[in-house]
């Protein structure tokens, strides 16, 4: 968890305890709590927007390939260079 160990974590939340107080920290915990859900759903549709945009990429630059494949065997230009094996 972001390389905090426990005893970091001990120490943190005694400062959280000594600036906010008792009172308003579990409602400051709360707060964080469904601020750091939300950053992460952002961050994982983010992530799932990428993917889908490299994916469809690939495909597109796939699609290309084949077409320049199909072009060039449909010219004749595909063998040159090859004889053809008469046996």
């Amino acid at each position: 968890m972001f390389g905090i160990g426990f005893p970091e974590l001990i120490v943190i939340m005694i400062v959280a305890l000594l600036v906010v107080g008792p009172s308003k920290l579990p409602d400051l915990a709360r707060t964080l709590g469904k601020t750091l859900q939300e950053f992460r759903r952002m961050a994982d549709d983010v992530k799932g927007t990428l993917e889908e945009e490299i994916k469809d990429k690939e495909i597109a630059q796939e699609q290309e390939q084949e077409t320049e494949i199909k072009k060039t065997n449909e010219t004749g230009k595909g063998d040159a260079g090859y004889k053809k094996w008469e046996g």
